[in-house]
């Protein structure tokens, strides 16, 4: 099933994992570790993270590219607007739609680390929306092998976002992109439920009906409580560790729970 119409489907909240490129061997042999780990438990996706300024693009490519070719876990890419040319962002998609990958999520992206200075008008693309609206004119130029091309993720901030204040203005920002044409909407993390709770509300307000993922650190109690809320999907930042969302599964009956799911019998 695409990852559009699973989140879509109404078939129950979506549990997807996160990870980050490893910068040395070592680390890269306890991320795939991790990766076999959590592989069992049948995430409906896991996002691979970009760095600042585009720094760990080959490395984000990599990742990607093994998890398509040695797991059966759908994959999605982190994609910024920072410092890339149209050139350059329709070469990875092409990339990426050889690979086989259904989605992608896209950010606006922090500055290069160090550049103090740095100017975001220089940028093509300037705000994540433009980066969106890009993705979809890919989508309809039917180069990726899927006629259904890539599911477009986009961030949100239930806390705020720390270079826009004015929440009223953010939400705008956050409207914007997904008229721009975003199938999701995966959250930055947040420690305080209602925090998530009032955000989804204010979404709902603002003609945002596109589903929402609640981008949380593997903690049991809020994973628990926004069960009971009917959240669309929780996303774990893994840290690139298993142990803890693991302990989560079982401690809420997670696994099973989905296991049920995907064979039609969960009442």
């Amino acid at each position: 099933m695409h990852l559009r119409e699973r989140l879509q489907s109404g078939a129950g909240p979506s549990l997807s994992f996160e990870f980050f490129p490893p910068k040395n061997e070592q680390a890269a042999s306890a991320l795939y570790q991790t990766i076999r780990e959590l592989e069992p438990y049948r995430p409906s996706f896991v996002s691979v993270t970009y760095g600042a300024g585009g720094s760990t693009r080959e490395l984000t490519r990599e990742v990607v590219l093994r998890i398509q070719h040695e797991s059966r876990i759908p994959t999605v890419p982190h994609l910024t607007c920072v410092g890339h040319s149209r050139e350059e962002v329709w070469n990875i998609l092409d990339q990426y739609a050889r690979a086989g990958v259904r989605a992608v999520l896209a950010l606006r992206g922090d500055p290069p680390r160090g550049a103090k200075d740095y100017n975001r008008d220089a940028d093509v693309f300037r705000h994540a929306a433009d980066l969106v609206t890009f993705i979809r004119e890919y989508n309809e130029s039917g180069r990726h092998p899927d006629p259904d091309g890539f599911a477009i993720g986009v961030a949100g901030f239930p806390e705020g976002h720390p270079a826009t204040p004015n929440r009223l203005r953010e939400m705008d920002f956050l409207k914007a992109k997904v008229d721009a044409g975003a199938d999701y909407i995966c959250t930055q993390l947040f420690f305080d439920n209602h925090s998530f709770l009032d955000y989804r509300e204010r979404c709902l307000l603002a003609g945002i009906k596109v589903p929402i993922l609640a981008g949380i650190m593997p903690v049991t109690s809020l994973s628990g409580e926004l069960l009971d809320s009917d959240v669309d999907g929780i996303h774990f930042y893994t840290l690139n560790q298993s142990r803890a969302t693991r302990e989560i599964y079982r401690n809420l009956g997670l696994k099973d729970s989905l296991q049920l799911l995907e064979h039609g019998e969960d009442k």
